[in-house]
């Protein structure tokens, strides 16, 4: 992966930049609720150089990012997830993809997405029109991965998540995702948080915290303005007596590599190869969709596949 340095070009100065971009896992209500909350700024700040991205594109790419570090936080070992979106709106969906590492990659289907008129605000049910939510978990040692699907109910990552969870693996689920622009459209703060109710949970119980989360503060606000993640759940929680579990960095990364890239144009069949290597144009761009790097090959190295083919 080649990530745009935007926070300094020294490790100290990215690993600076990294040390607040982390999940914090916790429990409430003596174990019956399980939750994640996730800072994620610098994340969101490096999806949107990578792939060069407007401010309704960092918004909508960058909820689906928030969702996919909150739902890496129960995978474990090699095991990763991937959330699509197929629809008929002018978003077109999307592609993200997380694991047990919490590295989070993927993309738009469609950049730039058309606007026909100013937007006076960030509702996007007739950007996502009718369309499929799928989530799709790849579990290490399980032959086949599990795949679920529903229909998109509301234009909106959160609720449509929530609704994956509810109608997909019967486990009530609430999400809250957000990313707080400045005055000139730069992301000041971006995080996300859900909960989910566990076996033993009240109806009362999950209730108040559904609740409790719909009229949660702007998450991306509040981090904007210097409010931890553990001091933001203790305090707007602190009557469900939540216990932070553990914490884990969380980062926007793809392991596409140049070599990775040279080995798929030496796969390609010697007639499109040639075609290639008489046509050009050279250098070659091969792009990753995931993270949008691009590397470049020139025609020696192809002449080079050639000889050997």
């Amino acid at each position: 992966m080649i990530k745009k340095k935007i926070y300094g070009n020294s490790l100290k100065e990215q690993l600076k930049a990294s040390a607040n971009d982390r999940l914090y896992r916790f429990v409430m209500c003596d174990g019956t609720v399980r939750g994640v909350i996730l800072f994620g700024t610098k994340m969101i700040n490096e999806m949107r150089a990578n792939h060069n991205l407007g401010i309704l594109e960092t918004y909508v790419l960058g909820h689906a990012y928030l969702a996919g570090g909150l739902v890496s936080a129960n995978l474990k070992g090699n095991d990763r997830i991937v959330i699509q979106t197929e629809c008929s709106g002018p978003i077109k969906g999307f592609s993200v993809e997380s694991n047990a590492y919490n590295e989070v990659r993927g993309y738009l289907r469609n950049v730039p997405i058309p606007v026909d008129n100013p937007l006076d605000n960030f509702d996007l049910t007739d950007f996502f029109g009718s369309g499929i939510l799928t989530l799709t978990k790849y579990i290490e040692n399980n032959k086949n991965p599990f795949t679920g699907t529903v229909i998109i109910k509301y234009g909106n990552i959160a609720q449509d998540m929530a609704n994956y969870f509810f109608s997909s693996e019967q486990i009530p689920t609430s999400f809250n995702l957000s990313i707080q622009f400045d005055k000139n459209g730069d992301v000041t703060g971006a995080g996300g948080m859900f909960l989910q109710a566990m076996p033993g949970a009240d109806t009362e119980t999950v209730s108040s915290l559904e609740s409790l989360v719909n009229d949660f503060t702007s998450i991306g606000s509040a981090f904007s303005l210097g409010k931890h993640p553990v001091e933001l759940i203790k305090e707007s929680f602190k009557d469900f007596s939540p216990i932070f579990l553990d914490n884990t960095r969380v980062e926007f990364m793809c392991h596409c590599k140049r070599e990775r890239m040279f080995s798929y144009i030496a796969a390609l069949p010697t007639e499109e190869l040639t075609d290639i290597i008489t046509n050009g144009p050279f250098p070659l761009e091969i792009k990753c969709h995931n993270c949008n790097s691009q590397y470049y090959f020139e025609k020696n190295e192809l002449e080079n596949i050639m000889k050997i083919h």
